[in-house]
């Protein structure tokens, strides 16, 4: 997804190989192509979350066929810090924000879990829990600026993907905007 400066060379997205093979042609779709023109633009006149390293996250620290749930958001985080490439996470040592306090209180009453002390899910990625927004960027302090821009195509297609090569999986959609 980055591009090299002055160049028209892009590089291999930072996903594990099973998405890359799986998304490979959406990688290489003029809608995608058109997104990236979009977020060089958009990084150049604004700040954007989260940062481009982080923005394919979730297609990286869950591999496509450990896959066992998807739990689907709206967008990243909009404020400093808060986005990491996985919904409804945050970084270790970041405040837990409050859609994010909000699954911690539901599954400590409804399943007796204990509330962790930190919002990273990165445990929970690596089981298995594909966290995924519908969009994967977003203008700082702007919740929705990239909506309509072209994730949802790219995220639609890799629930494609699960949907048409994995059985069982559990979808959760969480938030308005994602159901």
């Amino acid at each position: 997804m980055p591009v090299h400066p002055n160049t028209n060379v892009t590089k291999r997205p930072l996903i594990e190989q099973g998405w890359l093979e799986q998304l490979g042609p959406e990688f290489r779709s003029a809608s995608f192509l058109a997104l990236k023109e979009f977020l060089i633009a958009e990084r150049a006149a604004h700040r954007v979350y989260p940062a481009g390293k982080d923005m394919l996250a979730a297609f990286d620290l869950t591999p496509f066929d450990a896959v066992r749930v998807v739990i689907l958001g709206q967008d990243p985080y909009h404020g400093p810090g808060q986005a990491h490439g996985l919904s409804f996470s945050v970084p270790q040592g970041v405040p837990v924000p409050p859609s994010l306090a909000n699954i911690f209180l539901e599954l400590e009453r409804s399943l007796g879990i204990p509330r962790p002390a930190s919002g990273d899910l990165t445990r929970w990625a690596k089981q298995g829990v594909l966290l995924l927004n519908a969009t994967l960027s977003v203008r700082a302090h702007m919740a929705g600026s990239h909506q309509g821009k072209g994730w949802e195509r790219f995220t639609d297609a890799a629930i494609r993907c699960l949907s048409a090569e994995r059985d069982g999986l559990i979808f959760l959609l969480w938030g308005r905007s994602a159901q």
